[in-house]
């Protein structure tokens, strides 16, 4: 019995023309243009700008923009202004290829982060900041936070994403139910007549966020573990926007998109933080940080979608490849114009956020190399972090998992409200 011959499907030429451009196009490093804009109050906001960063001479640049938002002082905003992009980059192993080195990212923003918290400690300051941190890598964008400085995208296609977690007790249950748990009193403030008034704080400490860098008088269960997220943007591009609690407080994320529609970036940035002032009056510092991610050569963004074409519900669920895929840095073709998420954890479990059943643990972890603060050990002096409660963690072996010093151990344990006080060094 013959079989009949499957019909061969043949694709347009203009369709293959596209697809070749495409390509080229992903393989180019985009254009980076952009605002920053601080009209200050307490003088406690910092900003760092790098478009020039590389892992290695030669390499392509990444580039870093970062916001630190302090509180009871500015030593803590300018500590981690000064150190955490280094603890970041001395937590992720040397001699990675590209991908490896974007899928240590995630991890290493949280060894960073929790570094750069114990040394400040250290200097038995009192101060805190806020933090969104943002590594930008061809079209993959990764996005650290702790605080209240959000950090939202409007890709070039019109959709709107939320690429931070809002760590303010007023809006995150979640948050309030964990330090609950850890024995952290969480209310408002009271009057004489005994009528709560102004934000949800915890207490010890005062604060109205659940997570910062330093804060020394506040709980340990005020943690400095960031949220992250890791998207790919389309070769389109989109406009990323940084803006401290002060321009939060006063407009929305709809007034902020119509207040920079179509202007370039410096401009941008400017009618914001402008707005933020005659809206209310400068209350607080204000910090805008406006970038466009242009495909190479456009030097100006596009005209930016009209509110109709804009999507009206901001998307919270991104476009997400099958885990089929043969690497999740390079997408199919078929889907040239969406959001890829490729990584998102916002958990303050810390030996979650460094367990190897998140990371590729192969090239992940140093022997004898605390995960957090980079120290060498001698064998048996570290301990392993292992993943409690994982069923995956018995497939491992103990030895690839990352190792905790003396010191950065009891962090841990008093972040999870194991011990009432870390040790310090």
């Amino acid at each position: 019995m013959a079989v009949a011959k499957k019909e061969k499907r043949m694709v347009p030429l203009e369709v293959l023309l596209k697809r070749e451009l495409w390509r080229e196009t992903m393989e180019e490093q985009p254009d980076i243009l952009y605002g920053v804009v601080c009209q200050p109050k307490k003088g406690e906001d910092f900003t760092l700008v790098n478009t020039q960063c590389r892992r290695f001479p030669g390499d392509p640049f990444f580039s870093v923009f970062a916001l630190f938002d302090g509180h009871e002082g500015c030593a803590a905003a300018i500590y981690s202004k000064e150190n955490l992009l280094d603890n970041i980059l001395s937590a992720i192993p040397k001699n990675l290829s590209r991908e490896q080195w974007l899928a240590a990212l995630p991890r290493a923003l949280v060894s960073g982060f929790v570094k750069t918290d114990k040394e400040f400690l250290d200097r038995a300051q009192h101060s805190g900041t806020t933090v969104t941190f943002v590594i930008i890598d061809g079209w993959v964008v990764t996005i650290a936070s702790v605080g209240d400085s959000l950090c939202i995208l409007e890709s070039a296609e019109g959709s709107v994403h939320y690429l931070s977690e809002d760590h303010r007790l007023e809006f995150n249950n979640k948050e309030v139910e964990r330090l609950i748990a850890s024995g952290v009193q969480v209310r408002r403030l009271h009057t004489v007549g005994g009528t709560e008034v102004g934000p949800l704080r915890c207490w010890p400490g005062g604060l109205s966020v659940s997570r910062t860098i330093g804060d020394r008088n506040a709980s340990t269960a005020i943690v400095p573990i960031p949220h992250v997220k890791q998207i790919k943007l389309s070769n389109a591009g989109g406009r990323i926007i940084i803006s401290s609690d002060g321009v939060w407080d006063s407009l929305t994320t709809e007034m902020v998109l119509n207040i920079s529609c179509g202007l370039p970036a410096v401009k941008a940035a400017t009618e914001i933080v402008e707005e933020v002032v005659h809206l209310k009056g400068l209350r607080d510092d204000t910090t805008c940080i406006v970038v466009d991610i242009l495909p190479p050569e456009k030097l100006s963004p596009s005209v930016a979608p009209s509110m109709k074409q804009r999507m009206v519900t901001f998307k919270s669920v991104f476009f997400k490849k099958s885990c089929d895929s043969s690497s999740k840095y390079h997408r199919e073709l078929s889907e040239p114009d969406l959001v890829e998420e490729i990584f998102e954890d916002g958990s303050a479990v810390l030996a979650q956020r460094l367990s190897t059943t998140n990371c590729p643990m192969q090239y992940m972890f140093n022997q004898f190399i605390c995960a957090v603060c980079q120290i060498e050990m001698k064998p048996g002096e570290g301990t392993f972090i292992n993943n409690v409660g994982s069923s995956k963690q018995k497939r491992f072996r103990p030895w690839n998992e990352p190792l905790l010093c003396r010191v950065c151990l009891a962090k841990k344990e008093a972040m999870e409200g194991k011990i009432i006080n870390c040790i310090s060094s």
